[in-house]
């Protein structure tokens, strides 16, 4: 990888995780990868899991709701209800776990992502708020960050396969 910046840092008094992410891909593009489920399904999951959008309506109100699917087909489904979306610049959605009916497993946590683009680097800031320490606690010892880190990986790759 070049000299993109990469930063992944967790703040237990405020009880988040801050994301820094820049791409070689210009910002129309990114904003795609993050918010077109034939795009998203490519690269939100880590390898060797894969994402699974059964619904997604991006807009304000809307809901996203999906499954990352192990080798083995088993299916952990989540939610991610769109708080707050201005295009092209941010977006925000509340997250959380749930079963196959769409019941969710709280608590969760909201999600806060900024897009910026500087010379065709697009820069993303995602910032993860947790409702719990207990639950920010749960989400480093099941391997977020190695396996977001992956994941944001697969879709630098991605992109450059996009890119026209």
């Amino acid at each position: 990888m070049n000299n993109l910046l990469v930063d992944f840092t967790v703040d237990k008094s405020t009880k988040s995780v801050l994301v820094i992410r820049e791409f070689n891909a210009e910002l129309p593009l990114v904003w795609d990868a993050f918010t077109k489920p034939e795009i998203l399904d490519q690269w939100w999951a880590p390898k060797p899991f894969a994402s699974k959008t059964k619904f997604m309506n991006f807009k304000e109100g809307g809901r996203r709701f999906y499954a990352m699917v192990s080798p083995e087909g088993n299916e952990n489904w989540q939610i991610q209800d769109y708080t707050s979306i201005n295009p092209k610049t941010n977006f925000k959605y509340f997250s959380v776990f749930a079963d196959a009916d769409e019941t969710p497993h709280l608590p969760g946590s909201n999600w806060d992502l900024n897009f910026t683009e500087q010379n065709g680097i697009t820069k993303v800031s995602i910032t993860i708020y947790n409702e719990s320490l207990e639950r920010l606690e749960r989400m480093i010892e099941m391997g977020f960050k190695e396996g977001f880190t992956m994941t944001l990986n697969e879709l630098g790759e991605l992109l450059t396969t996009l890119k026209k």
